[in-house]
């Protein structure tokens, strides 16, 4: 309003040039969207997985406007790229990879573990660490899998790989260490998840309380959301003991697209993880590049099956987005 005001001053002195030249200097603010990725999971009344299912099954809306599916994935299968009849072809991944970058990214789920190895995970390190192992051991061929672990500070253990047993070797190297900065680590490895194509999770395992992050949850959130990155959540500490971080974990992995759970025993920890390879088995994946859309701000996804189907499928999917912003 302070700058609109002295443009009508300017006009009124009779300095109509100055006041077209501050017109013409003033920043233009654009919004950048690329491509969208969905992963979602669906599920009948009994909480049974819903497999098979073509692209022309489902109706994707931001905002209410209808987008036009792109590519389409269920599983660890190669996409199909989606034609606007409906049809669909096989994308030769040689010369995705061309363009995209790494070829296997579009094939398989890229798996970003992020292990809490704080003082607050002392007692059940080991246990903590078998699990992982054995999760890694049992995810499908096609997926490729990275070993971060944490306390105060972010160590890569092992770069994204086909490599299981890399991965696992990276793992057995961490060490206990201190304090413990989740949501600092959480953040940096959502960047590294970024910058690779295809389809991606992250996977926290962790005691549960943040004392040394200085970077908020609720911008953890945002950034997952925003690239389109489910986080599932595993927690060793009883959900009554720490009913905050309890709650930001269930917030968090369910505005991404993701799950969590409070396993303190081994067995259940075990448990977890098979539930979390399960959903990663049996996910849809759809990308489409969104219609032209004036909302800047937080767009709504709506992922609908047909009318007659509806009422006894239930679809688990990341709520919206933020479009890149930039001048």
């Amino acid at each position: 309003m302070r700058k609109f005001g002295v443009a009508l001053i300017a006009v009124a002195l009779g300095a109509a040039p100055f006041a077209l030249l501050w017109a013409q200097e003033r920043p233009t603010f654009r919004v950048k969207v690329d491509m969208v990725v969905l992963s979602f999971q669906v599920t009948d009344n009994k909480g049974k997985y819903v497999n098979g299912l073509k692209p022309k099954d489902f109706r994707v809306l931001e905002d209410g406007i209808p987008e036009k599916i792109n590519t389409f994935a269920e599983g660890s299968k190669p996409p199909v790229q989606v034609s606007g009849d409906g049809s669909v072809t096989p994308i030769e991944v040689s010369e995705v990879g061309k363009s995209e970058g790494r070829a296997d990214s579009f094939v398989g789920t890229n798996v970003f573990v992020l292990f809490d190895t704080s003082n607050y995970m002392y007692r059940g390190f080991v246990y903590a660490s078998d699990a992982i192992a054995d999760f890694i051991r049992g995810l499908d061929r096609a997926d490729s899998v990275a070993v971060y672990t944490y306390s105060r500070n972010l160590s890569r253990a092992s770069p994204l790989s086909h490599e299981r047993n890399d991965a696992i070797f990276g793992l057995r190297k961490a060490v206990a260490g201190d304090d413990s900065a989740l949501y600092n680590c959480l953040l940096l490895t959502l960047r590294d998840a970024a910058k690779v194509p295809g389809r991606k999770v992250v996977i926290v395992f962790s005691n549960g309380p943040d004392n040394a992050s200085m970077v908020a949850p609720s911008d953890v959130e945002a950034v997952a959301a925003d690239e389109g990155i489910p986080i599932y959540v595993i927690s060793t500490n009883e959900v009554n003991k720490d009913p905050i971080s309890s709650n930001v974990f269930r917030r968090i992995s369910t505005r991404t697209g993701g799950k969590s759970y409070f396993a303190k025993t081994w067995q259940k920890q075990v448990e977890a993880f098979d539930n979390i390879r399960e959903d990663l088995g049996n996910s849809y994946t759809i990308t489409y590049y969104p219609q032209a859309n004036p909302n800047e701000g937080f767009r709504k996804i709506a992922v609908e099956l047909p009318a007659d189907v509806a009422k006894k499928y239930r679809v688990q999917c990341r709520p919206g987005y933020r479009p890149r912003g930039g001048f």
